[in-house]
């Protein structure tokens, strides 16, 4: 079928992808799109030996009794080449993109239960409510599919300023769409309401900086960066020099790979170092000329979003991220963390009626992603029971929870001069 570039133009780095995508159509629709704008083909290949032709037009791709395989070849500058044979699904396999033009949403059941975004839109509050009222009645009178009524929403409609999400849940333990549409409907309390958030779109096209906790660390994480970006590495030496009084260990080895005793399996290592990354990280988004509008951070990336936003100093964020991790490592007592992929209700209510035990919710990373920590114990139970949906987090404390109280009078001790 030729090159993608005649039809799209040079896509660089997507080249590949363009070009499966083109041949997933092809074998979907049974028809082979031509190269376009060629006046003869090359000199440099013999085609009445080669078995092979140009495609100067478009034409069927007929039934031969057989799948339908086409090849994609890839060829990166830098001398990365990539090659994919793709092969007709056989009959009657449904996935989640297997939806054409003019076909039918697939039936439930199909598809894995997965949450369906609905998006409403308004000029003013009171307009919001009563598109949600609107929409309740028509839905109540004319039932549809959740995921057609949540692409209509999202590509059919005017994005306005006071916005909503109404998540519809199609598990029948969980609010459905049309329950958070009453309550929008009904009440100005919704940001309250299960599967209900409001918000207001604002005109300042600044981005936000978050900065997350542990957990993002990677052996030889921002060495590139630190070899061959000049703001980069002089950020890293500034935060360095910060941590040297606290710290015995080199910030620039840790990221290296080249100390071997400082492991980021450590956390009295790995939190300082991730903090001195993201710190270095906005300091060369700002030196690129990408101002934040704000800045927000989880655990001990709120340090990192303090030093960005000039509420710390360099030294004394150094200090206290430095600090407070060796405090968790010498004074935090035994505990777990595990990750559920489950909606935090849905954990809490287990964790109640099954393990009454020491555990805790430590963090709601999203709607369908809980953070548990506790007793160590009681962990186990948890992961027993939620098998596959849930995975230990390498780490022998219980972070986010009453455990962490213990470090309190140590804290307030050590960084009184902050």
């Amino acid at each position: 079928s030729g090159s993608v570039k005649s039809n799209l133009g040079h896509t660089q780095a997507a080249a590949g992808m363009a070009g499966m995508i083109k041949m997933i159509e092809a074998i979907r629709h049974a028809h082979l799109p031509c190269t376009l704008h060629v006046d003869e083909p090359t000199p440099h290949l013999d085609w009445s030996r080669s078995g092979l032709a140009l495609l100067t037009r478009a034409r069927d791709w007929p039934d031969m009794g057989r799948p339908r395989r086409a090849a994609v070849s890839a060829f990166g500058i830098s001398g990365t080449n990539a090659h994919l044979v793709l092969e007709q699904a056989p009959a009657g396999a449904v996935g989640a993109g297997d939806v054409g033009p003019g076909q039918s949403v697939p039936e439930a059941g199909q598809l894995p239960a997965a949450p369906v975004p609905w998006v409403l839109s308004a000029h003013t509050p009171t307009a919001l409510h009563t598109h949600a009222q609107q929409l309740h009645e028509h839905l109540t009178l004319h039932p549809s599919d959740a995921r057609a009524v949540g692409h209509a929403l999202a590509t059919s409609r005017a994005h306005m300023d006071h916005r909503a999400v109404v998540l519809h849940h199609p598990a029948e333990d969980r609010p459905s769409g049309m329950a958070g549409l009453r309550t929008l409907a009904e009440t100005a309390a919704a940001p309250q309401a299960p599967g209900v958030v409001l918000g207001r779109a604002v005109a300042d096209p600044r981005p936000v900086f978050v900065f997350g906790g542990q957990g993002a660390q990677w052996v030889g994480m921002a060495a590139g960066l630190v070899e061959q970006v000049p703001v980069f590495a002089e950020r890293i030496a500034a935060c360095e020099r910060a941590l040297a009084p606290w710290v015995d260990w080199s910030l620039t080895g840790v990221l290296a790979g080249s100390d071997p005793a400082c492991d980021l399996g450590r956390v009295e290592v790995v939190q300082p170092a991730l903090w001195a990354v993201m710190v270095s990280l906005a300091g060369l988004w700002r030196d690129l000329g990408v101002e934040p509008a704000a800045v927000v951070g989880h655990s001990q990336g709120e340090i990192a979003a303090a030093t960005v936003a000039g509420a710390l100093s360099v030294a004394e964020a150094a200090r206290i991220v430095a600090l407070r991790s060796q405090a968790i490592a010498a004074h935090a007592p035994a505990g777990a963390m595990v990750a559920v992929h489950a909606p935090v209700e849905q954990v809490q209510e287990y964790i109640t009626g099954h393990v009454r035990s020491d555990l805790h919710i430590a963090a709601v990373n999203s709607p369908e992603s809980t953070i548990v920590a506790g007793d160590p114990a009681a962990a186990d139970v948890l992961l027993e029971h939620y098998g596959s949906q849930a995975q230990a987090i390498d780490v022998s404390y219980a972070s986010h929870t009453p455990h962490i109280d213990t470090l309190h009078p140590h804290l307030t001790t050590t960084l009184t001069h902050v």
